[in-house]
């Protein structure tokens, strides 16, 4: 999380509480000037395994990352100040997500929420208390959204979805499964699907209020899965995967 020192010193007891779950970065003028993380008791009982040397890439600001999306016709994610190229995705991959929006569409029309798929930017930001700070820009398959007046006046969306759902592939899956899952979970989504096309599973993970994963499950393609928010939503992945 990246805050300047006027934020910081507005609220510096917010920021302390939030250290505890992630470092904070302290700007000046728009340049790194501080780093704020826990502080652990040491233990001297334990013996630390030696840190190696690894080569560390710069981090992408959201300004520099505008300038690339406008500048390109390709698609872009931000992702903890790294930039991700999304790939033309496969037949299997678009068959899948079809039949999961077509299901979701089925079960939300006429309801308060709405499933939209990509190409949509979803806008997180983790523990940070605003955009500015952890800027993060994803484009996920599926995604249910409840808070329709985060839809700003751009017609652009700036809420969090209640319900993400990723398609893997071979370029995505590590970033899927690690990063994502992480940002999401951070950020206030409340459930997260992994859908897996070469074993036919899904991942199922909940988050509690508090932003951790309060369970998941590894379904396979016998099995029905339920949503933990929405009540009667429920697919059987037979369905989803029998064209595929």
């Amino acid at each position: 999380m990246r805050v300047n020192t006027t934020d910081l010193q507005n609220a510096f007891g917010k920021y302390l509480s939030l250290v505890e779950k992630e470092d904070i970065i302290v700007t000046k003028n728009g340049k790194s000037v501080a780093k704020l993380i826990r502080y652990n008791e040491p233990n001297y009982f334990l013996v630390h395994e030696e840190a190696k040397g690894y080569k560390t890439t710069k981090k992408i600001s959201y300004e520099e990352y505008i300038e690339l999306v406008d500048s390109s016709d390709q698609r872009y994610e931000l992702i903890d100040g790294e930039i991700y190229l999304l790939a033309s995705p496969s037949i299997k991959h678009q068959i899948v997500v079809n039949e999961i929006a077509w299901h979701f569409n089925n079960y939300f029309r006429g309801k308060s929420c709405r499933s939209l798929t990509a190409p949509l930017d979803v806008r997180l930001f983790g523990f940070a208390t605003k955009f500015e700070e952890d800027p993060n820009v994803v484009q996920p398959d599926v995604v249910v959204i409840c808070d329709i007046d985060k839809v700003n006046e751009s017609n652009k969306y700036e809420g969090v979805p209640t319900l993400v759902v990723e398609v893997l592939s071979l370029s995505t899956k590590g970033k899927d499964m690690v990063k994502k899952l992480e940002l999401y979970m951070k950020s206030g989504v409340s459930e997260y699907w992994i859908v897996n096309l070469e074993n036919k599973s899904i991942l199922q993970y909940y988050f509690t209020a508090e932003r951790d994963i309060e369970n998941f499950k590894s379904l396979g393609e016998e099995d029905t899965i339920e949503s933990s928010v929405f009540a009667e939503l429920k697919i059987r992945l037979g369905d989803v995967f029998t064209e595929i």
